[in-house]
């Protein structure tokens, strides 16, 4: 490999060292020494990027579009390096990584074209009214203006797309915002190679150096240090409930709160109705279980609850799923820590007497093999646990007595990122009456698919209501997530020098 890490942060446009270090545990290939922030380091980036905001924040949407460019440039022309770095640490597949680095590219140039149309501006004139009675109304003009700088949190299970030039950090820069990211301590070296692409791009594009910071450190204690600098206006999270509302609450109790846009992930029911169930429960059945494993279930989207109806037809879609099952092989997690969590998870299940195994295997090391468990509408309603996510490829079918079991049972989900309905022409009628419900659970509907793939699009809405997300109007994916790290801003009466450019 040609890209050997150095191990150091990047603060202001250099990289520095410090004086705790931690290593890498990779899947396979060689560990590596990485530099570990301490509030030091916190502080000189968050005020790298304050600094750097005054003008970063004012340069035009042609000037940030070139720099989203630049960034894509770069990452591409270390594609391989990328590649093989991202697999040793992660142990993701090749084409999985080649896949995720060119949607991370993809969004990059995405965001670059939508900020040069302008429409996420949200732009809004009133003229003067010098005439009106009984008073006069002056002119007011209203656009979307940048928040400052914003904390971004890279992703366990996606080192590319959702790390230190995914989603968050594309939208916020795209908005016209500084970023500081706080690495993922699974994949370091993956992050590090990233952020020198950006410096790259910065260089390039003649941004100034604090406009973007990347600081590393497993402690919990670097990334309360992050939320809670004076310099952070905002803060992008994709990660755990647990570690997600520590991070919210820490925002939230912040002398001057700020918004804390945390994915934080779900079950993703699945409910199959009883005409698409009789006429391909199999079919439906053998493609939950590919979305079930992909990527060992190591996806906030990932379908880990299938909602069917009691009787022969649900049968036989619980055996064909098993079958399918039997033939997944077991996976590599993405660390040791989230490998012991599936496990427990999975033992959590086993140990309820209302919860029956239809397929249970044994999970070692730092390897996942899929669990399925079932039971009824009334346990899971009872028993708040057996909703909440387990990280991997674990599955709970729950079966309904009725139409109107669905329905109680759709009302009783937590938030979540997505639901699905899996009908034909005969099931829209239950369809219809559980549609309202699940408007109100979810922030993506699906019909006769898998919530496992999410499109980069205008149209991507990749949040929810809590847990699923800490902030429901809100999404991580797509150009809408721009918006998140804007504010809008009214201007009355100023003269035509004072308005903002794109005003």
């Amino acid at each position: 490999m040609s890209f050997t890490p150095h191990g150091k942060n990047l603060i202001d446009g250099a990289w520095v060292a410090s004086t705790d270090s931690f290593a890498s545990a990779p899947f396979s290939g060689p560990s590596y020494s990485f530099a570990s922030a301490g509030s030091a380091e916190v502080d000189a980036a968050a005020l790298a990027a304050a600094r750097a905001f005054w003008t970063y924040g004012r340069t035009s949407r042609a000037e940030r579009a070139a720099f989203l460019n630049a960034i894509a440039d770069e990452i591409e022309a270390r594609g391989a390096d990328i590649t093989e770095i991202a697999h040793q640490e992660s142990g993701l597949p090749v084409a999985r990584l080649e896949g995720e680095r060119g949607r991370t590219t993809g969004q990059l140039r995405l965001f670059a074209s939508h900020i040069l149309q302008g429409d996420y501006l949200d732009r809004r004139i009133d003229p003067a009214l010098p005439d009106r009675k009984p008073a006069p109304r002056t002119e007011i003009r209203l656009i979307e203006r940048p928040l400052g700088p914003v904390a971004v949190f890279g992703a366990s299970n996606f080192p590319l797309a959702f790390s230190t030039a995914g989603g968050d950090t594309a939208s916020a820069l795209a908005a016209g915002c500084p970023v500081l990211v706080k690495g993922h301590p699974a994949h370091p070296g993956t992050g590090e190679i990233v952020a020198e692409a950006i410096l790259a791009a910065i260089v390039k594009t003649g941004m100034p150096k604090g406009t973007f910071g990347f600081i590393q450190g497993p402690s919990r204690d670097l990334g309360e240090a992050v939320v809670k600098h004076p310099a952070i206006k905002a803060v992008g999270f994709t990660g755990s409930l647990g570690a997600g509302r520590a991070l919210f609450n820490l925002c939230a109790a912040r002398p001057e709160p700020i918004p804390f846009f945390g994915e934080l992930g779900s079950v993703n029911p699945n409910f199959v109705l009883p005409e698409a169930l009789a006429a391909r429960g199999e079919q439906i059945a053998q493609g939950w279980a590919g979305s079930l494993t992909m990527g060992a279930g190591q996806f906030c989207t990932n379908p880990g609850v299938v909602v069917l109806p009691e009787g022969p037809a649900g049968d036989r879609f619980v055996a064909a799923a098993k079958a399918a099952l039997e033939q997944i092989a077991s996976q590599p997690m993405l660390t040791d820590g989230i490998a012991s969590a599936f496990r427990a998870g999975t033992a959590r299940f086993h140990a309820r007497n209302a919860v029956t195994p239809v397929i249970e295997t044994e999970s070692q090391g730092r390897t996942a093999s899929p669990n399925v468990y079932q039971t009824t509408a009334a346990t899971y309603l009872q028993d708040h646990a057996l909703g909440e996510e387990v990280f991997g490829p674990l599955g709970l079918i729950i079966r309904t007595a009725d139409a109107e079991e669905m329905l109680t049972l759709a009302h009783g989900f937590e938030g979540q990122l997505t639901a699905t309905l899996h009908l034909d022409d005969g099931d829209m009628g239950l369809a219809r009456a559980l549609l309202p419900i699940l408007e109100t659970k979810a922030g993506r509907v699906l019909a006769n698919g898998f919530s496992t793939g999410v499109e980069v699009v205008d149209a991507m809405m990749h949040g929810g209501p809590y847990p699923a997300s800490t902030n429901a109007s809100a999404t991580s994916v797509g150009t809408l997530a721009i918006r998140r790290f804007l504010r809008p801003i009214a201007y009355q009466n100023l003269p035509e020098g004072l308005w903002p450019a794109d005003l």
